[in-house]
Formats: C-alpha cells, structure tokens, sequence
C-alpha cells in the first residue's frame, strides 16, 4: 500500500464510520469556504470550489449543506476566518509525514500535531524539512468505468498530463502544478466530473515497514486525519500486502 492513497483505503477498514463520515463533511465544509471566499462563489469561475464542490458530491453531501458553505464565504450567513497551514515532521521509523490543515488558530492546530507527533513516536520538524522528499503534482483521479486504459491514456496526453497508469479500481492521472486546470478541464470535458482532482504530495522514496512498525505508523497518521483541522496527510510509507492483510483483520 503506498503512501499517496494509503489513508482512503486504510479508512474504509475502520470502525465508527459514522463519526468519520461527520467529520469528513465538516472537513469538505470547510473547504468550500476557503476556496467560495478566496476567489469566486461561482465554481464556474473557480476550479478550486469547482474540485471541493465534486468531492463533496462524491461523499453524498446535499446541495443545501454545500449552498450553506458557501454562504459562509460570501458573509450571508457568518463563518470562521481559516488560513492554510503545512506541517512536516518524521514519523515513527523515519517515515516522512506532511500534513495540510485549515485552522482559525494556528497555535491550537500547532499545539494539536506536535503532540500527536510527540505521543506517537514522531517529532514536528520545520516547514520543507520532507517536503524535498516528495514531488508536488496535480492529480486527478477517475473510476475504471468511466473510461478504457487506452481511451483514458489518449485523453491524457493529448491533455498535456505526465503520466497515466490504471491504480486498482481508479486511473490515476498527473501532471505538472501549472498544466493541472487545463488537463482536469480537458478530461472533465471528456468524461465528465473526476472522482477527485487536487494538489499532491507524491513521495519520491518510500520506506517499507514491518507489521510492528506500520501499526506504530498508522496509529500517528490516524489521530492526525481525525483532527478537525487537518484537511490531507502525505506519508512515505509502503506497507506490504500480506502484512496489511493482518493489520485490518
């Protein structure tokens, strides 16, 4: 399991998916409100609500609660001022960790990782202390059956994007940061609306870790994404499937 995806499917084995479910809405909120407020409430004049507006739909969200959302943004029906905050640090067994958060307080979301980095085997390192470790791309991503390989393959280069390779059951498609609105708009064109397209940290080496130690890991990475502040976490980390099969049992 690589570090770039590992989180979704890790998430899909665990309990109290009810809990989960809520705070990923109020994560999908808050997203809505920084991206509504910092260009366009329309999302046709801003691919980033556009990219927060699909995500919440995949999730199930209603209309209402993203048009509330929004209207956060636009002061017609209050809402918090959040700023965006990277962290980076090592986690247990070495393994690199950055952490994207929206906060309305820094020093209570700062306080909040450096002691889950603390209590987990890990410590809070300085802004681009991993980050090096990593490449930041574009990434979009679509289910197999919105298209075959190849016309997926096709579509993509033409787009302009680095690479496309199927990734289990999704295509998973990257690009460089300045050609990523122009090849998401291009494969949307074609295909419709992505299942996700962001901004990624894509690791450049992974450290693979034993069951002992990916537990000790995925304990970190766990408290770390039920932070209400924390919006995504990149990790370079794999974790063998066998050993993965025994985790989740």
């Amino acid at each position: 399991m690589a570090g770039h995806s590992q989180f979704k499917n890790i998430m899909h084995r665990k309990g109290a998916q009810d809990a989960k479910r809520a705070r990923q809405f109020a994560k999908f909120i808050r997203e809505i409100t920084v991206s509504a407020r910092q260009g366009l409430p329309d999302p046709a004049s801003n691919p980033r609500l556009r990219a927060a507006m699909t995500a919440a739909r995949q999730a199930n969200m209603t209309k209402d609660t993203i048009d509330r959302a929004i209207k956060k943004a636009t002061g017609t029906a209050g809402g918090d001022d959040y700023v965006e905050v990277r962290y980076e640090g090592y986690g247990p067994s070495g393994v690199a960790v950055i952490v994207e958060a929206l906060t309305d307080n820094r020093n209570r979301t700062a306080s909040d990782i450096r002691s889950a980095f603390a209590k987990h085997g890990g410590a809070l390192g300085e802004t681009n202390s991993v980050s090096f470790m990593f490449n930041r791309l574009g990434a979009i991503r679509y289910p197999a059956a919105a298209a075959s390989d190849d016309d997926m393959l096709e579509a993509g280069i033409e787009a302009g994007a680095a690479n496309v390779e199927r990734d289990g059951d999704v295509h998973d498609v990257t690009c460089a940061i300045e050609d990523f609105f122009a090849v998401r708009d291009a494969l949307e064109a074609r295909f419709g609306a992505p299942e996700s397209a962001r901004f990624d940290w894509r690791p450049t080496t992974q450290v693979t870790l034993d069951e002992e130690r990916a537990a000790s890991l995925l304990k970190l990475l766990d408290v770390l994404e039920d932070n209400d502040d924390v919006q995504n976490v990149y990790a370079n980390f794999d974790i063998p499937d066998a050993v993965m099969q025994r985790l989740s049992s």
